[in-house]
């Protein structure tokens, strides 16, 4: 195996005490979770106190100033237990950047203490029922009114952390003749009226993640509220969606590991017909094809962590990391619940689980076609 060299022995270290963590306050407890639908607000507490929330901010607002290669750490740790009820990544390496990138000094002061500490947990709303992947198709308007402030009304679709949230990035249309160009971003508030959180969505996989629908009825959003200035929606979103689809990458490469070693560690140990699954020839090559073609991709994504935290990743090379890995992570999951044979299709088991999560991430993010999509057109040649 190619040692990795993108981590220092402060994130290895870093990565010990995650690690304790996880298995003190999340792993007891997440079987529970996946039966609930919903983590438990105190692990959102118990993060926060340990500073595990929101490290990459300035200290200024409650990080630690930490690179981003701590977070990447965080990620492939969450993964490798698979324990996808956890949405730290988003609330941490998404809401509270957009924030910090494009809010305004009263905004940064107001909001990420509280979301470094986990007082309050944040999302992101984007899809909506007849807008995913195509976010320049967003039907949710936010009206301007006399006195500066926005009227808004729309509804959003498989939000993570939208149960919880107590602080939501909504993406509407301040100028619905306007296109991509009349998209805003504005920050709503549990408790705002009109803002309702609908049923927690039951899913394939990803069970103890709240992901939720969000309705908006003549919310009233203040001046203030504006994110990023108005109209200027769409361009902080592509901003930051090289960052956010790494991520993708980062966890799909990082479960596909954990899945292989479930998998080598079972197989060892299972005998059929006198002898372990592991003697036979097929096993063997198998594990080693998907062997090779993780370890393809993590030395790519590790190249694209390097990029990242220069802030030199683009768009189509983290869109080739995002399609790959997913794609990647779902065949191999596949094939490890192949060789656990009857015990790989049993819930009890992690593989079981780890192959209904893996299915989302050919979707979320942009799907896999989109992304295929954006590199074409990074490579010159232009779709209508």
């Amino acid at each position: 195996m190619i040692e990795r060299t993108i981590f220092n022995a402060d994130h290895e270290a870093f990565r010990d005490s995650f690690r304790k963590f996880i298995e003190k306050e999340i792993a007891p407890h997440h079987e529970a979770w996946e039966e609930q639908g919903y983590v438990d607000r105190a692990v959102w507490s118990k993060a926060g106190d340990n500073g595990f929330l929101c490290m990459t901010l300035p200290e200024a607002y409650g990080g630690s100033e930490a690179d981003k290669l701590y977070s990447v750490v965080q990620m492939e740790e969450i993964a490798r237990s698979g324990f996808t009820g956890i949405g730290f990544g988003l609330h941490s390496e998404i809401v509270a950047p957009y924030i910090l990138h494009y809010g305004t000094e009263e905004q940064k002061k107001k909001y990420l203490p509280r979301l470094a500490r986990g007082e309050m947990v944040g999302a992101i709303a984007m899809s909506e029922p007849a807008a995913g992947s195509d976010l320049q198709g967003v039907k949710s308007t936010a009206i301007k009114q006399a006195d500066g402030g926005y009227l808004l009304n729309g509804s959003k679709t498989f939000i993570t952390n939208g149960w919880h949230a107590d602080l939501v990035i909504v993406v509407a249309k301040t100028d619905p003749a306007a296109g991509a160009k009349g998209t805003s971003l504005l920050l709503v508030e549990r408790g705002m009226p009109g803002f309702e959180t609908g049923k927690r969505l039951k899913k394939l996989g990803m069970k103890a993640q709240d992901t939720s629908e969000l309705f908006f009825d003549n919310v009233k959003v203040p001046a203030e509220n504006l994110l990023g200035g108005e109209g200027k929606g769409f361009i902080c979103l592509m901003e930051q969606l090289p960052w956010e689809r790494l991520q993708i990458a980062i966890g799909a490469v990082a479960a596909a590991q954990a899945a292989i070693d479930w998998t080598v560690a079972y197989t060892k140990d299972r005998k059929v017909f006198g002898q372990a699954v592991a003697a036979f020839q097929n096993t063997r090559y198998k594990l080693a094809e998907l062997q090779t073609e993780v370890q393809v991709a993590r030395v790519f994504v590790d190249k694209c962590c390097e990029l990242v935290n220069l802030d030199k990743l683009d768009t189509a090379t983290a869109s080739m990391a995002k399609y790959w890995c997913s794609d990647l992570q779902c065949k191999v999951m596949d094939e490890c619940v192949q060789l656990f044979g009857g015990y790989g299709y049993m819930w009890e088991y992690p593989i079981t689980r780890a192959y209904a999560d893996a299915r989302v991430q050919r979707i979320y993010g942009g799907t896999n076609e989109i992304m295929k999509e954006v590199i074409s057109r990074g490579m010159g040649l232009g779709g209508r």
